[in-house]
């Protein structure tokens, strides 16, 4: 009796888990760009992400 319910279980997670990915791996359809530095919001707040502020800092010479 336990191993038709281990069994079962371990089938329907391998299921879920083929369902849940299944955008990833079968369109082409990419993940939408997400990056600080692609929004123009907050290109227009003058909002840049850590790593270009802190490349900006490096250049000019003010890093911490």
């Amino acid at each position: 009796m336990i191993w038709k319910i281990l069994l079962l279980s371990i089938g329907m997670m391998g299921v879920v888990a083929f369902l849940m990915s299944f955008n990833v791996i079968f369109r082409k359809k990419r993940f939408p760009n997400s990056h600080i530095g692609a929004s123009r919001e907050m290109a227009k707040r003058g909002i840049s992400c850590a790593t270009s502020q802190d490349r900006e800092a490096r250049q000019k010479g003010t890093a911490f």
